[in-house]
């Protein structure tokens, strides 16, 4: 197993813990990168996490919590 892996088997990683305000600040560094580097595919993929960092947030506010199971 690796460093990071607990030892029964499950992968929990920084994306498990990242909050909806958190993939958003994520996504828009990687829509500026996109930017900057004339590449749309990250631009597109940094646009895509700041919604679902939003939508993250409503479902973080509304008292929804995530199926780890």
């Amino acid at each position: 197993m690796g460093q990071n892996e607990p030892e029964n088997g499950e992968k929990h990683g920084l994306k498990d813990s990242i909050t909806g305000f958190g993939q958003k600040i994520i996504g828009e560094i990687e829509s500026l990168a996109g930017v900057i580097n004339a590449d749309p595919l990250a631009q597109a993929e940094g646009e895509f996490n700041v919604e679902v960092g939003e939508i993250r947030e409503e479902l973080e506010e509304d008292g929804v919590e995530e199926d780890k199971g």
